[in-house]
C-alpha cells in the first residue's frame, strides 16, 4: 500500500483516484469545490483535505489532474500548496514509496515548459531538505473520461528512471500502458504528439462520413468494414456511429481540445514544426464553439459539414 494524495478531482481525476483506493492505496484528495471531495469520499473512501498542502502532507506520491499550467501553479506553490506539504516529507526516505523521497506527479495535460519549471521548484526543495526530498515525473493521459473511468488509461511519462519505477506500479490502477518516454518535459511533449494526430484523424474521419451519407451509404456497413482495413482506429470505432447519428453531448470537450492544441501550436513555434493541418483544425474547433458547442465532444467537427 501506498500513502497517495490526488488533487484535482473532475471527470478524469475523480475516477482515477477511485481507482487508486481499489487497489487498496491510501488516498487523500482536495478538489476546489469542496462539496466534489466529499461526494468522492462518501462514494469511496478515503480522507478529505482543507488544502492541497493537507494532502500532500504525509504521502509518498503526490498525483495533480487539474485543467491547466495556471491552475498547476495554484495547487503547487505558496503556503497552502503540494509543495509546502511535500517539503516536510522530504527527507523522510524509510516511509517513502521511493528511495529518494517522496514524487509529485503531474496528470495535467499542459505545458513542457511548466514540466521543467516544476522539476526545478521540487529540486529546490530537496537541496533544502537534506536526504531524500521531493522528485517530479510530468505524465499526462490519453484515453478520455471512459478511459479514466474503465481504468484503462495510457499514461506517456516524463523524468528519471528511478522515479518511474516509483510511479509506475501506482499508476497501473488505472492504466492499460504506462510508459517513460524520456526526461522531464517529454511525457508533455508526447502528449501534443498524441492531440495532433487525433486532430487530424478526426477531421478525416468527419470528411469521410460526410461523404458516405450524402452519397447514400449504409454508413453502419461502411464503418464496420473499413474499420477491418487500413483506415481502422480508435476513433473510427468509437466515434463514428455517434457522429453519424449527430451525437456530441459527452466525451473529450471542444474547449478541452483547443486548450489542448494551442499548447501543440505554441511548442511548435518555439521548435519551428510546421503544423498546417493542426492549426486548421483548430480554427474549426473555434466555430464550433462560436456555435455554442463549448462542451461537444471532439466529434462534432461533422457538424461543420453536415450543416447547410
Amino acid at each position: 500500500m501506498v500513502a497517495c494524495a490526488f488533487v484535482g478531482l473532475g471527470v478524469m481525476g475523480f475516477p482515477m483516484a477511485g481507482h487508486l483506493m481499489a487497489a487498496e492505496h491510501s488516498v487523500t484528495v482536495y478538489n476546489r469545490t469542496g462539496s466534489k471531495a466529499t461526494e468522492w469520499a462518501a462514494r469511496h473512501g478515503g480522507r478529505v483535505a482543507a488544502s492541497p498542502r493537507e494532502a500532500a502532507t504525509g504521502a509518498d506520491v503526490v498525483f495533480m489532474c487539474v485543467g491547466n499550467d495556471d491552475d498547476v501553479r495554484s495547487v503547487v506553490y505558496g503556503p497552502d500548496g503540494v509543495l509546502a506539504g511535500m517539503a516536510g516529507m522530504a527527507g523522510m526516505a524509510a516511509g517513502a514509496a521511493s528511495p529518494g523521497g517522496v514524487v509529485l506527479v503531474d496528470h495535467t495535460t499542459a505545458s513542457a515548459d511548466l514540466a521543467r519549471e516544476l522539476s526545478t521548484a521540487c529540486a529546490a526543495v530537496v537541496s533544502g531538505a537534506g536526504a531524500g526530498g521531493v522528485s517530479f515525473v510530468d505524465a499526462p493521459v490519453s484515453g478520455g473520461q471512459a478511459g479514466a473511468e474503465n481504468g484503462r488509461l495510457t499514461v506517456m511519462c516524463g523524468g528519471s528512471p528511478a522515479d518511474f519505477e516509483t510511479v509506475a506500479p501506482v499508476v497501473a490502477a488505472y492504466s492499460v500502458a504506462c510508459n517513460l518516454i524520456g526526461p522531464v518535459g517529454h511525457g508533455q511533449l508526447t502528449k501534443m504528439v498524441n492531440q495532433i494526430a487525433i486532430a487530424g484523424v478526426v477531421q478525416g474521419l468527419a470528411e469521410a462520413i460526410n461523404f458516405g451519407q450524402r452519397a447514400g451509404l449504409d454508413m453502419d456497413a461502411v464503418i464496420a468494414t473499413i474499420g477491418k482495413g487500413a483506415a481502422g482506429s480508435w476513433q473510427l470505432e468509437n466515434r463514428a456511429p455517434t457522429m453519424c447519428r449527430g451525437e456530441f453531448e459527452f466525451g473529450f470537450a471542444v474547449d478541452w481540445m483547443r486548450k489542448d492544441l494551442a499548447i501543440c501550436l505554441d511548442e511548435a513555434r518555439r521548435t519551428g514544426a510546421r503544423l498546417p493541418v493542426a492549426a486548421l483544425v483548430d480554427q474549426f474547433y473555434a466555430q464550433l464553439q462560436n456555435r455554442g458547442g463549448r462542451r461537444w465532444d471532439t466529434s462534432s467537427l461533422v457538424q461543420l459539414l453536415t450543416d447547410d
